[in-house]
C-alpha cells in the first residue's frame, strides 16, 4: 500500500461530518473503513505535533506548502519502493540462500553493494571493516545525514534464525526511497546513507565500526529488526560475553588420579554455580553459559577447560554488578578444585536508547503505508544488540516487526518464516516508514533539534539512574 493512492483519495472526499463524543471523541458512525484509518491518522499526526511543540518549544509545525510537499516526496519514496520490490525480493532470497558468519559475510557484501551502486549510490566496500560497506547520496553540507542500517550475518547451523535477510533488504529499500524523495525535491535536502554492519551476532561489528570512525558524520540511524510481533521500542539489555579457561594438570584417570588436578569439575562447578546464582537474580537479568571443551579422552584426567559465558542487564551499572557476581562464582570454582583459570571479554553492547521522537515519527509513518499490522508485543522478551552502541552515540531506533509467523528467533523454524513470501509485505511496508521518517527529518528543519534534545535527555537519564 502506497500514500496517496486513488482509493485513499476517494475517501478523503468521501468523509462525512461526524461529531464528538464526550467519552471517545469522535465517533464513526458516518466514517467506516478506509475512510476512518484515514481519519486516525490525521489525528495522530496532529496530537504527534502537538506532543512536540510542547516537549521542545524550538519545535515549529510545518506550514501547509511545507506539507503538501513532504506528502508529495512520500509518494515517491514509497513509488520507488514498490517498483524495486520485485529485485529487492531476490536481493534477500540471495542473502537467506548463502548464510554467512560474522566477519564472513563476502556474498551479502558484494551483493549488496552491486544493488546500491547499480541505484547511484557512491558505495564504499570493504568501510573500515572487510566485510562492511557505506553507500550515500547528496550532501551533509546541506541538511542532516540520515543513515539506514543493513545486518547481513547467520548463525552457525541454523542460517539466518534473525532474519537478517530481512534487514539488509528494508535498509537498501529505504535508502532507495528516500534518495528517490531527494531526487524528486529538486533542491538539495541532505544525505542518505546506507551502511552495511557484519557480525551483530556477537562479533560486535557496529562497535567497531564506531570506534573507526564510521558514524562520526551520521545525524540519525535507523533499522528494524524481524520478530514474531510487532513492538516500535522493544527492550534491549546491555550483555557481555567472555571466554573462561580453565587449567589443570592431566593424569591416568585410573592408574595415578591423584596426580591429576580436573579442569573438566572446574568448568562443571562453574557452569553449575552460575546456575545456582540465577535464583538470586533480578527479574531483568540473565546468565548464559556454555562448555565448549570438556576433554579429550575419559581415561585422561582433563588439564583444560573452556566456557563462553554471557550475562545481560538493563544497563551498564546492573551488568557490572552482575558481572562482579559471576565472577565470584568463576574464581571458587578454580579454587575448589585448585585449578588456575583465565578469561577474556570477547564482545559487549550496550542497551539500546530509543529516540522517542524518531520512534513516533516511524509509528506514525508506519501507519500510514501498513494497513495490516500483525500481533503487537504483549511481553517484554528482552534480547541485546550491538545497535545498542550506536543508540549510545547519535539517536537511532530499533524498532521489531512481525513477519507473518508465530516462531521465534534464533530457531530453525524462524529461519524459514525470514525465508518465505509472506515476509515480504511487511518488510516493505518497515523499508517505507523508515524512509518516510528520513522524509520528515530533511523537510523539518526542527526536527532535528527536538531529536537531538531527546537524545541527550535519555543519556542524562541513563546516567542519573546509574548512580
Amino acid at each position: 500500500m502506497t500514500l496517496g493512492d486513488d482509493k485513499k483519495r476517494s475517501d478523503e472526499n468521501n468523509l462525512q461530518p461526524f461529531k464528538e463524543d464526550a467519552n471517545s471523541g469522535f465517533t464513526k458512525k458516518k466514517v467506516s473503513g478506509t475512510g476512518w484509518r484515514l481519519l486516525k491518522r490525521i489525528r495522530v499526526k496532529a496530537a504527534l505535533s502537538n506532543v512536540l511543540r510542547l516537549l521542545y518549544p524550538f519545535y515549529q509545525s510545518p506550514t501547509a506548502a511545507m506539507e503538501a510537499e513532504r506528502e508529495r516526496l512520500k509518494k515517491v519514496a514509497c513509488a520507488t519502493i514498490d517498483a524495486a520490490a520485485d529485485d529487492l525480493a531476490a536481493l534477500s532470497a540471495g542473502i537467506w540462500e548463502h548464510p554467512e558468519l560474522n566477519f564472513e559475510e563476502h556474498h551479502a557484501h558484494k551483493v549488496l553493494a552491486d544493488f546500491l551502486e547499480r541505484h547511484g549510490f557512491e558505495t564504499q566496500r570493504s568501510y573500515k571493516l572487510e566485510t562492511a560497506f557505506r553507500a550515500s547520496h547528496g550532501s551533509r553540507a546541506h541538511g542532516p545525514n540520515v543513515t539506514f542500517i543493513c545486518e547481513y550475518d547467520a548463525l552457525p547451523e541454523i542460517g539466518h534464525a534473525c532474519g537478517h535477510n530481512l534487514i539488509a533488504e528494508l535498509g537498501v529499500a529505504a535508502g532507495l526511497g528516500l534518495k528517490a524523495a531527494i531526487e524528486a525535491s529538486g533542491k538539495p535536502l541532505g544525505q542518505v546513507t546506507v551502511v552495511g554492519t557484519p557480525a551483530e551476532e556477537g562479533g560486535g561489528g557496529k562497535g567497531k565500526l564506531i570506534e573507526h570512525g564510521a558514524f562520526d558524520d551520521v545525524d540519525v540511524a535507523m533499522m528494524s529488526h524481524p520478530f514474531p510481533a510487532n513492538d516500535a521500542k522493544p527492550r534491549a539489555l546491555a550483555i557481555e560475553i567472555f571466554e573462561v579457561v580453565y587449567r589443570g594438570q592431566e593424569s591416568h584417570a585410573a592408574g595415578y588420579p591423584w596426580k591429576g588436578v580436573n579442569a573438566l569439575d572446574a568448568a562443571v562447578m562453574c557452569y553449575q554455580g552460575l546456575a545456582c546464582l540465577r535464583q538470586q537474580c533480578m527479574p531483568d537479568w540473565r546468565i548464559h553459559c556454555i562448555i565448549l571443551e570438556g576433554g579429550v579422552k575419559v581415561n585422561v584426567i582433563p588439564a583444560k577447560t573452556r566456557l563462553h559465558v554471557g550475562i545481560r542487564a538493563p544497563t551498564d551499572a546492573q551488568l557490572a554488578r552482575l558481572k562482579e557476581k559471576a565472577m565470584n562464582v568463576i574464581e571458587a570454582a578454580a579454587k575448589a578444585t585448585e585449578c588456575q583459570f583465565e578469561h577474556s571479554v570477547i564482545t559487549k553492547y550496550a542497551s539500546v536508547l530509543h529516540n522517542g521522537v524518531l520512534a513516533d515519527l516511524y509509528s506514525a509513518n508506519l501507519s500510514d503505508v501498513q494497513a495490516e499490522r500483525g500481533p503487537e508485543a504483549y511481553k517484554e522478551a528482552p534480547g541485546s544488540t550491538d545497535m545498542g552502541d550506536v543508540s549510545h552515540v547519535l539517536p537511532a531506533i530499533h524498532p521489531m516487526f512481525y513477519i507473518g509467523g508465530t516462531a521465534v528467533n534464533h530457531t530453525r523454524a524462524f529461519t524459514a518464516d525470514s525465508g518465505a513470501a509472506c515476509a515480504q509485505m511487511y518488510t516493505l511496508a518497515q523499508a517505507k516508514a523508515l524512509a518516510l521518517t528520513g522524509v520528515d527529518i530533511l523537510t523539518d528543519p526542527s526536527l532535528m533539534d527536538a531529536i537531538t534534545a531527546d537524545f541527550r535527555r535519555g543519556l542524562k537519564e541513563e546516567q542519573e539512574t546509574a548512580k
